[in-house]
């Protein structure tokens, strides 16, 4: 089968939960004997890496890229509000990337365009009119859910009113987009039965992403050390972090004065990176995820928004390490509560959850080896490629 997979960034290397979500699509793909055509948004933000030029990922999936200025400007902001318009989706539009998808649909021809997330729902008339492949759209989230969620969260009344209009101009343009695809590939049961809800007419899958299974640690990181990584652009890891720090760390460090708490990420904010708090190392971007993950022991997740799956959360009990996450952040992950992952929504809730790992060593290892397990069994690249496939070949007959 041979596959044009359109990535709203560049998907390699494989940096943060984006990325190793699309990651994992191209590789299990092509393990699986397929294809893999990658052309992808490049933007300020998230510029392609100087890795790719020559990679043997750039031979295989013949991978290009176009700049989009992806940048806040008021002015288009502007006219957006007044105009009732989704900002979000107006800024992936160019259509110099228009032009470079024509072309290459002109010079092949595909069984599938896969299309990663609702912010290139632009390109679908490019797409219908140069190709007769079904279109299937990747959806990471309910992508409306995220800004609703923020924008109950934030305390400015200026700033939550803005946050409202992107949310509703976001719901819109998904309401509307939905039912153009031939398929929608959700990221978890939960997102998959939030799209049905909204009239979603056309055939839904839930298929979770594939992660690349590293070996366990040799050893189980540092003792009485907690960690959280992620993206710190991305506005819900910032909040999530946030809260925790002036919500729950004082009761978490006067319960338990010997545990540290390490804070890593790409684009750490400043004012983050200048926190002094007793306890808390604030680390910023590291060379390695995985070896950082390593070199700890317990995984905090205190996501306060979003929808979709936690990639981070399943790379690090990938790696046997325990994880205490809010609802909203294990949101999605078939997990068994104290089995293989804890849950903590309050301050109370997450002194509590720790009590039973600090307290008990073995019980904490004995969940890190029960999250491994189960990301062995439905979190590996072989499995998402193969359910990928089938979902494909659905809509091919």
């Amino acid at each position: 089968m041979k596959i044009l997979q359109l990535c709203y960034k560049p998907p390699y290397p494989p940096v943060d939960g984006g990325t190793m979500a699309m990651n994992g699509v191209t590789q299990g793909l092509i393990t699986c004997g397929h294809s893999v055509r990658v052309l992808s948004v490049a933007s300020d933000k998230h510029p392609v890496s100087q890795q790719v030029a020559g990679s043997e990922y750039e031979q295989k999936t013949g991978f290009k890229s176009v700049y989009i200025d992806l940048s806040i400007h008021p002015l288009d902001a502007g006219v957006s509000l007044l105009c009732g318009e989704s900002y979000n989706i107006k800024r992936f539009y160019s259509k110099a990337f228009a032009n470079e998808l024509s072309k290459i649909l002109n010079s092949e021809e595909f069984d599938i365009v896969h299309v990663e997330s609702i912010f290139l729902a632009p390109y679908l008339d490019t797409i219908r009119k140069y190709s007769k492949a079904p279109v299937v759209m990747r959806a990471h989230n309910v992508e409306h859910r995220i800004w609703q969620l923020m924008a109950k969260s934030e305390p400015n009344p200026l700033k939550r009113w803005y946050l409202k209009h992107l949310a509703l101009a976001l719901r819109s343009y998904e309401l509307e987009k939905i039912n153009e695809f031939d398929g929608i590939v959700c990221i978890s049961d939960d997102d998959a039965e939030s799209f049905r809800q909204l009239g979603c007419r056309r055939k839904i899958g839930s298929i979770p992403f594939g992660i690349d299974l590293k070996p366990l640690p040799e050893t189980q990181g540092e003792p009485n050390s907690l960690f959280h990584i992620g993206s710190m652009d991305w506005r819900p890891n910032q909040e999530s972090i946030q809260w925790f720090l002036d919500k729950v760390w004082p009761s978490v460090h006067k319960e338990f004065p010997q545990l540290r708490f390490y804070a890593a990420g790409r684009k750490m904010p400043e004012e983050m990176s200048r926190t002094q708090r007793e306890g808390v190392v604030i680390v910023g971007e590291v060379p390695d995820a995985a070896e950082f993950i390593a070199s700890k022991q317990i995984n905090i997740v205190p996501l306060l928004s979003g929808s979709g799956i936690r990639i981070k959360i399943i790379e690090a009990m990938s790696l046997g390490k325990a994880v205490i996450a809010t609802t909203i952040g294990a949101s999605g992950i078939t997990y068994t509560e104290g089995r293989d992952l804890l849950i903590a929504d309050t301050p109370d809730e997450f002194v509590a959850q720790l009590k039973r790992l600090v307290n008990d060593p073995q019980y904490c290892t004995a969940v890190g080896n029960n999250a491994r397990k189960l990301v062995e069994n439905e979190y590996s690249q072989q499995a998402l490629a193969k359910k990928l496939t089938a979902f494909y070949e659905t809509l091919l007959q």
